[in-house]
């Protein structure tokens, strides 16, 4: 019987209750502008520095490195660009960055080439590491910034970001790595963890789309990407959104709250990748265990990712062949070519990234369904059938 199953939660996940609840009460009564110096004004101040002090109780940081943005894309873009404009007037005008970043990151960086900076793509193994030797060797004192994801938005893998902290700092350069889909899989102590910069976006936790945030380490400066008004202490101009902000919030509480669960979501996980990979001419992309916990992507030889993600939207499971933000794309992803997978390979890569909500007979559902999908689009391809017929006179 036909089921419905979200396992798309690396693309966007669904506004959770508890969130909703937090806002409701900034729509209703505390809709004034933080800015306004009337009593709706401070009321709404009040509610904004309170959701600041929250927030940096999350990350064990102070709560002047916050800053509101509209989503994880123009926080990469306000970072990168902030930092590389700012370091330009110190002499340095090289980023080094890796092959697999999102292309908020990636675009940005080719932006910055065209304005005179040079940008070096640091490779990563087969299973998505970045190569730290090869950083070692691009990393120069003429570095501005070097920009590298947490973890891994298509394949999963959880890069050594401490490591990259290490090899930057030591050349002078800044550090930012977007974090997007490590914040509430991963636990980040921002006191520890080093970084220079830090973004992340709500609707990949429950929060709604349209809030994102960027973390710049005190002391660090670097060039504003919106002018305006005096908001976000000069740096990020525009009204803040004072609901989103809230929900933003109690979402990174209740990840924070429920990162021991992803154990359970990890062994999910595991019997996914289990299942899928006894498909024949199947093979998992990404690091096995360096992974983010409810992330499962697998490549199918022989077929068209597309196909498989039509054939499954029927049977009322969600799932993707790699970033929402590139579906409109017919080139197969940058991520998976550049962990050396074939072209004719990474066309029929399939990403599911499950969560807390997903459960056992989900996992099953999804199984049953990919192996008879598969099965059923190779038997229509001409490729199959000659492996078919290579296989019989073996």
């Amino acid at each position: 019987m036909k089921r419905f199953v979200y396992a798309d939660n690396a693309a966007t996940t669904p506004v959770s209750r508890e969130v909703i609840e937090a806002m409701t009460p900034i729509f209703e009564t505390s809709w004034g502008n933080p800015s306004s110096l009337h009593e709706k004004g401070r009321e709404a101040k009040d509610i904004l520095d309170d959701a600041r002090e929250r927030i940096a109780k999350v990350f064990n940081c102070d709560s002047s490195e916050i800053y509101f943005t509209s989503c994880g894309t123009e926080s990469d873009n306000w970072a990168i660009r902030g930092a590389a404009m700012r370091m330009k007037a110190k002499g340095k005008t090289h980023i080094v960055t890796s092959a697999i970043e999102h292309h908020a990151v990636l675009h940005t960086c080719k932006a910055l080439e065209k304005e005179g900076f040079t940008v070096d793509y640091v490779g990563v193994d087969a299973d998505g590491i970045v190569n730290l030797d090869e950083l070692r060797s691009l990393v120069t004192e003429k570095t501005a910034l070097v920009t590298v994801m947490y973890a891994n938005n298509e394949v999963g893998t959880i890069e050594p970001i401490e490591e990259i902290v290490e090899i930057a700092h030591a050349k002078g350069a800044l550090m930012f790595t977007d974090a997007v889909q490590a914040v509430g899989n991963v636990d980040i102590d921002l006191s520890k963890l080093k970084v220079d910069m830090l973004s992340l976006s709500g609707h990949k936790i429950h929060a709604p789309k349209g809030i994102g945030m960027l973390y710049i380490r005190k002391g660090v400066v670097i060039n504003n990407l919106i002018e305006g008004g005096g908001q976000e202490r000069r740096k990020r101009a525009g009204t803040e959104n004072l609901p989103y902000i809230v929900g933003l919030c109690r979402a990174l509480e209740i990840a924070k709250e429920n990162l021991p669960e992803l154990d359970e979501v990890a062994k999910k996980r595991d019997r996914l990748i289990e299942g899928l990979t006894k498909i024949p001419y199947s093979k998992l992309n990404g690091h096995r265990t360096l992974r983010l916990a409810g992330n499962a992507n697998v490549g199918f030889e022989f077929i068209e990712g597309e196909s498989l993600l039509l054939w499954l939207d029927i049977a009322g499971i969600c799932a993707s062949t790699g970033s929402a933000c590139s579906t409109a794309s017919l080139e197969p992803s940058h991520v998976l070519i550049a962990m050396g997978v074939p072209h004719e390979k990474a066309h029929g890569s399939l990403r599911l990234t499950i969560s807390r909500e997903t459960t056992d007979e989900d996992i099953d559902y999804i199984i049953e369904n990919v192996t008879s999908v598969v099965e059923k689009l190779r038997n229509m391809s001409p490729l199959w059938e000659d492996v078919v017929k290579r296989e019989q006179t073996v």
